[in-house]
């Protein structure tokens, strides 16, 4: 980005939140920086009792809606969320409006995977449009589609847990060549980083060690596996805003040994590598990101 997209750390202004308001006939509740957990507990009771939306934000270009299933319904709420993604515009140009369905009772709301982000569309030409132009195929797996917009992604597959997107992932791998299988798996943020739950965010880390094995026992030869993380969710750090240590970067090629080299650089470089890997052009310095592994 040329430059940073929007944040709101106090609030949403009301030139956005009240045509919002007109246009899906509901009032608000919220309207500040808050973590998801807390906010529905918070207001989860008197949004059941009143119908009003819960609005909020967090340290990121986001505009988040919640609301309970019982008492609004999903395509209402996403509904709500695409006339949110069209308000935002010009200088509140937020980066994704995020629908955050939940269910249950007050003091034990929770959220379900019924989630989904109307996102902007990325600046193209980006390193998914030059892996078209190559004739590779993308797809998308988990929530990778609604962060793209749909832009560049020939197959988009939405899942509800970890364990269906490796699953996802596996079966892809089994029936395609000459592709990007593009996965993201939310659990490990969405449930455990952000809820400062160390314990489970290990427990889901060691059911992915599990499922690597299967993973790998479907690359073919030459086949680029890249394991990343787009920030740091450091769950034992206080507070539910990303962290800042170092993302997680490992690449391997199958039918090659491991080098044990250690790559510092930015997250785009990966982009540039799986780039690079399928046969992309060279955006010269059209993109940020370097190749830290090409082809043979």
């Amino acid at each position: 980005m040329p430059q940073p997209l929007p944040t709101f750390q106090h609030g949403f202004p009301f030139e956005v939140v009240d045509p919002f308001m007109h246009r899906t006939g509901r009032g608000v509740l919220g309207n500040k920086v808050a973590s998801g957990v807390d906010i529905i507990q918070e207001l989860g009771e008197e949004h059941m009792e009143t119908g009003k939306w819960i609005i909020y934000t967090s340290a990121d270009s986001v505009f988040q809606l919640a609301a309970h299933e019982e008492v609004i319904p999903l395509e209402e709420l996403y509904e709500a969320s695409a006339v949110a993604r069209e308000l935002f515009v010009g200088k509140h140009n937020v980066g994704r409006v995020i629908a955050r369905p939940f269910v249950g009772e007050p003091g034990s709301f929770e959220s379900t995977p019924n989630r989904r982000d109307f996102s902007l569309q990325p600046r193209r030409p980006n390193y998914l449009t030059l892996i078209h132009e190559a004739g590779a195929k993308v797809f998308g797996v988990g929530k990778i589609g609604d962060i793209f917009a749909g832009c560049d992604i020939d197959e988009s597959i939405p899942t509800k847990s970890n364990a269906e997107g490796i699953a996802q992932t596996e079966r892809l791998l089994e029936e395609l060549e000459n592709c990007l299988v593009f996965t993201n798996l939310v659990e490990t943020d969405m449930l455990w980083g952000h809820r400062n739950d160390p314990v489970n965010f290990h427990r889901s880390l060691q059911d992915f060690d599990r499922r690597l094995p299967d993973l790998l026992a479907h690359l073919r030869e030459g086949d680029l596996l890249v394991l990343t993380s787009d920030h740091g969710c450091d769950p034992t750090t206080e507070g539910t805003d990303h962290t800042r240590e170092y993302e997680l970067l490992l690449a391997y090629v199958e039918g090659t040994n491991a080098s044990g080299r250690i790559h510092e650089g930015e997250p785009a470089d990966v982009g540039a590598t799986v780039n690079a890997w399928l046969g992309g052009r060279s955006p010269g310095r059209s993109l940020p990101g370097k190749p830290f592994v090409t082809p043979f």
